[in-house]
């Protein structure tokens, strides 16, 4: 018999208890099959439910931060555990009871869908099998999988299928993987050995006014500083004006810096709108730079043959960034990085360590180490996976069409109200405003339907967002949303109406009270 001497704290005067190794380990985090099922059942139970009742709840309870908190308690650690089941069962009141709920059929804020349920259970098969998806020897069907996904999302938007990338988080994490790659690749080479502060050349980047914050962080955390962002004015379609950018781009370069990067738009986060992606493919074929697209909203609507002309060049992009928990319906977190020449990011994010143990004769294996930011990387792929098949790309062309016809009709409803004004209505983004009569100056409409959103956040009946178009505070609808129906949109702007009467007589009584 095999004897391990282990030490036990909780006895001083016997510090060394004899472990059997022959036994049977029975560690306390360990679940049987028969606790596993039942537990499981009456989560998937719980959750159905859940499921079902969405649209019958408010979209958020609007409970302040110290409420929760004392709904949830101060307990400090727990020393000794608790069962499972009766864990489970508090988590899920506190969750299906005390969260904003995107995935109700009045959700718009934002960008973020209402979640497919086969994700929920895509994401329990991934975790039970808990590949590491940074390589290849320890994922190995993961990662052929992933493989595949990154192939179907390429196609499914229109580029070749030859592009490669990667399963990433989110919008951020795609565009700083496909930034980092267009730096490796236009920047001077020296910069790995030597960093951007040895360069006599100062890089710069180029976008839309209009372009997500994320670029500001990239320019920050990699180095290149945010003076380095050349901001293109859009013009009155809220597209980048081509014109300013190649001569902005001239002008630098005459000035002797290193233009590297355009940024375009495939819907841009305020009002939707996509960029002239063939004549800025033009500009930076003539100029030699990397073209970036951001679609992480957006570009999913390439897959509707109606808008081909609206996103014709896309396939000229160098890498495109694309968000699968956005318009494809999965569940947080799945965004995706697409490249051209998937060479690219391996020049970028490859190491060879020698505690690596993961090259391969094979020519085929893959290590999505050598791929990205991460090493150690969940299966994000398989809720992707699995949902296109679940779905296929017509059905996806129903879905994304029907978001983007509620989105029209929300605008077309709003323009034949006299008291609401429709400002801008692209993909499935809408934009309005409150006006409770066509005289009132601008600086009071823009009070007014910015504490319009906040009351509307906080009540939970229906949640949108805010965006600023040509200096007017809109209220902001995105439907990315299989759930919502003609019924909510028509809903909804009988609640606009009846809300913004209500904030408008408040404060008018603060006013005259002052």
């Amino acid at each position: 018999m095999s004897i391990l001497y282990i030490h036990t704290l909780n006895s001083s005067s016997t510090p060394l208890q004899p472990y059997d190794m022959t036994d049977h380990r029975r560690a306390s985090i360990e679940m049987d099959k028969a606790e596993f099922k039942k537990i499981g059942y009456q989560l998937i139970d719980s959750i159905a439910d859940f499921i079902d009742s969405i649209p019958e709840k408010k979209v958020t309870t609007g409970e302040p931060p110290k409420a929760l908190q004392a709904i949830l308690g101060n307990d400090t650690l727990p020393e000794n555990g608790t069962p499972a089941e009766t864990i489970f069962a508090k988590a899920s009141e506190l969750l299906f009871n005390h969260s904003l709920l995107n995935g109700h059929p009045k959700f718009f804020g934002y960008i973020t869908s209402s979640a497919a349920p086969v994700g929920a259970l895509a994401d329990l098969l991934a975790a039970a099998v808990n590949p590491n998806v940074g390589a290849n020897i320890l994922s190995p069907m993961a990662t052929e999988i992933e493989k595949q996904t990154v192939k179907w999302l390429a196609e499914f938007i229109g580029v070749p299928s030859s592009y490669g990338g990667i399963l990433v988080s989110g919008g951020n994490m795609a565009n700083f993987t496909a930034f980092l790659a267009a730096r490796t690749v236009k920047a001077p080479k020296s910069i790995k050995e030597n960093g951007i502060s040895m360069d006599a050349q100062k890089l710069l980047v180029y976008c839309a006014k209009s372009t997500h914050t994320w670029i500001e962080k990239a320019a920050v955390l990699f180095g290149i500083g945010t003076k380095a962002i050349r901001w293109i004015e859009t013009g009155a379609d809220n597209r980048m004006n081509i014109e300013v950018l190649a001569q902005t781009i001239s002008d630098d370069k005459k000035a002797g810096y290193k233009p590297i990067i355009v940024v375009g738009n495939a819907g841009d986060v305020s009002t939707g709108v996509v960029d002239d992606m063939k004549a800025i493919a033009a500009v930076c074929k003539k100029y030699d730079l990397w073209f970036h697209i951001d679609g992480a909203y957006g570009i999913p609507a390439a897959v509707i043959p109606g808008l081909k002309d609206l996103f014709a060049g896309i396939e000229e992009a160098d890498s495109i960034a694309l968000d699968p928990h956005k318009w494809l319906y999965s569940p947080l977190e799945a965004g995706c990085t697409l490249v051209k020449d998937p060479n690219h990011l391996i020049e970028t994010y490859s190491s060879h360590p020698v505690y690596y143990n993961f090259s391969s004769d094979e020519p085929s294996t893959q290590n999505y180490y050598e791929y990205g930011l991460q090493n150690s990387r969940g299966f994000r792929a398989l809720k992707v996976w699995i949902a296109l098949q679940q779905v296929g790309r017509s059905g996806y062309e129903k879905m994304i069409g029907d978001d983007i016809a509620l989105s029209k009709l929300l605008f077309d409803l709003a323009n034949d109200h006299p008291e609401l004004e429709a400002v801008t209505q692209n993909l499935s983004i809408t934009t309005l405003r409150y006006i409770p009569s066509k005289d009132i100056e601008e600086m009071y409409l823009n009070k007014l339907n910015e504490a319009l959103v906040n009351k509307l956040q906080q009540d939970g009946e229906v949640f949108l967002s805010n965006a600023v178009v040509n200096d007017k505070y809109c209220l902001r609808c995105c439907i990315v949303n299989f759930r919502t129906s003609k019924k909510d949109i028509e809903e909804v702007i009988e609640i606009l109406v009846r809300e913004g009467r209500k904030m408008h007589n408040e404060l008018q009584e603060q006013t005259v009270l002052k």
